[in-house]
C-alpha cells in the first residue's frame, strides 16, 4: 500500500517550490537581463563572465559544504542555502557596483547549490519512493515559471527602478522565505544509520560505481544540452536571418516547453519508472538533436524541434534526480550534491567546445550533444536505487 503523504508534508511542498522559484527567478534573470545589468554598471558584456566563471569555480565546493550542513539536520542545510541567497542578493543590492555584483552572484550561486540538494534530501527523507517522482517534479515547476513569471517581474522592476532593484526584491523576499522554511521545517535528526560525518558520506559515494554513473550521466546530458543552449540563438539567426523578436519567441518557447516537461514528470514519471522514462527521453534528446539541421527549412519547424528537445532534456534531469535519490539512502544529501556540482561541469561543457564546433558546422554541435546522450543512454543501467529501501524499476 502506497503510504499517504502527510498535510505537513505538503505544506512544506509548496514552500519549498515557491522558495526555488523565487531563487531560481534570480538565476534566470541574469541572463536576458545581462546587458542591462553591464550598461547600470558601465562595464562591457565580456567583462561580466567573471562573475559566471567565479560563480561556476565555487560550485566545486557546494558538496562538501551540503554535505557538512545535512550531516546532523537536514534543516541546517535548508538553511544555509537559504540565508546565503538572500545575503548574496543583499550584497549585490548594497554594493551597486561590478565587485558587488561579482561576490553577490557567487554568493548566491553558493546558496542555490547548498538548498537544492538539501531540499531533495529532506523530501527524500519524506516521501516513499513509489510517489517521489511526482512532488519533485513539483518542485521542479520552479525552474519554469521563474523564468515565465519571475524574470519579467524583475525585469519589470528594473526597468521602473535601477539594476539594483531586482537584487533588493530577491533579498527581501529571500529574507521572509528564510524565516518562514524556519519556522515550518522541523529540527529532525538525520536518519542516519552509521552515524558518520558528511565528509565520511560524501567519499563513501564517490567510490560507489552507481553514484559515479550518475555523476556521468548528469554531466553528459546536460554538456549536451548546453552545447545546443549556447549555440540555438545564433545558428536561428543565421538560417533564418530573423531579428530580436523571434528570438524572443523562442525563449518563450523554451520556458513553456519546459513547464510542459515538468507537468508530465508530475503526471507520468511514477508510473513509468525513473529508470525507463530517463532513457526514453535521453534517447528522444539525442535523435532530436541529430535531425535539428534538417530543419532550417521552416522557423516554426526549427521551434518545433527545440521544444521536444528542451521537453525531453528537463524531462531526463526530473528522473535522474528521483532515481538518484535512492542510490545510497544513508548518504542521499552527499549524493544529490554531487549531482547537482556534476550538472554545473556539465554546463561547462558547452562554452569549451561549442563555439569552435559551431565555427565549422552546427552539425558537428548536435553530432557531439547526441554523443554525448548516448554515452548516458549507456550508463542509466548502472544507477541502480537501493534494493532494501524501494521497489525494483525497469
Amino acid at each position: 500500500m502506497t503510504q499517504a503523504i502527510s498535510p505537513r508534508t505538503r505544506a512544506q511542498i509548496f514552500l519549498f517550490t515557491l522558495t526555488r522559484t523565487v531563487i531560481n527567478s534570480g538565476y534566470r534573470m541574469v541572463y536576458p537581463l545581462l546587458p542591462l545589468f553591464a550598461a547600470g554598471m558601465g562595464m562591457q558584456l565580456a567583462d561580466l563572465s567573471i562573475a559566471f566563471s567565479i560563480r561556476s569555480a565555487l560550485g566545486v565546493f557546494n558538496p562538501f559544504l551540503a554535505s557538512l550542513a545535512n550531516a546532523k539536520d537536514r534543516k541546517n542545510g535548508l538553511m544555509l542555502g537559504a540565508v546565503l541567497f538572500f545575503i548574496g542578493c543583499g550584497i549585490t543590492a548594497v554594493g551597486q557596483n561590478f565587485l558587488g555584483f561579482v561576490v553577490g552572484l557567487s554568493v548566491f550561486g553558493m546558496g542555490n547549490g547548498i538548498f537544492i540538494p538539501s531540499m531533495q534530501a529532506y523530501l527524500g527523507d519524506k516521501v516513499p519512493f513509489e510517489r517521489r517522482g511526482t512532488v519533485l517534479s513539483i518542485t521542479e515547476l520552479s525552474w519554469s515559471l521563474g523564468f515565465i513569471i519571475g524574470v519579467p517581474v524583475l525585469g519589470s522592476l528594473l526597468e521602473k527602478g535601477s539594476w539594483v532593484t531586482p537584487f533588493s526584491a530577491l533579498a527581501i523576499t529571500g529574507a521572509l522565505l528564510a524565516a518562514a522554511l524556519w519556522l515550518l521545517i522541523p529540527v529532525e535528526r538525520t536518519p542516519v544509520s552509521t552515524g558518520t560525518s558528511g565528509l565520511v558520506d560524501l567519499v563513501k559515494a564517490l567510490r560507489y560505481f552507481p553514484v559515479l554513473a550518475a555523476v556521468l550521466t548528469g554531466i553528459f546530458s546536460t554538456g549536451a544540452n548546453e552545447m545546443i543552449n549556447l549555440t540555438f540563438s545564433v545558428w536561428i539567426k543565421d538560417s533564418f536571418g530573423l531579428d530580436f523578436a523571434a528570438l524572443t519567441i523562442a525563449s518563450i518557447i523554451i520556458g513553456t516547453s519546459e513547464l510542459g516537461s515538468e507537468l508530465l514528470s508530475v503526471a507520468v514519471l511514477d508510473k513509468i519508472g525513473k529508470h525507463r522514462a530517463m532513457r526514453l527521453a535521453l534517447i528522444l534528446n539525442g535523435i532530436v538533436a541529430l535531425v535539428l539541421p534538417l530543419t532550417r527549412v521552416s522557423f516554426g519547424l526549427a521551434l518545433t524541434g527545440l521544444a521536444l528537445f528542451y521537453v525531453s532534456f528537463e524531462f531526463a534531469l526530473i528522473s535522474l534526480m528521483t532515481a538518484v535519490s535512492e542510490v545510497l539512502p544513508h548518504a542521499r544529501a552527499a549524493v544529490l550534491s554531487l549531482l547537482i556540482a556534476a550538472l554545473s561541469l556539465g554546463r561547462m561543457l558547452g562554452p569549451l567546445f561549442s563555439p569552435a564546433l559551431y565555427q565549422s558546422s552546427f552539425w558537428l554541435v548536435c553530432l557531439a550533444a547526441a554523443a554525448l546522450n548516448a554515452g548516458a543512454v549507456l550508463l542509466v543501467p548502472s544507477i541502480r536505487v537501493n534494493p532494501q529501501s524501494a521497489p525494483a524499476e525497469s
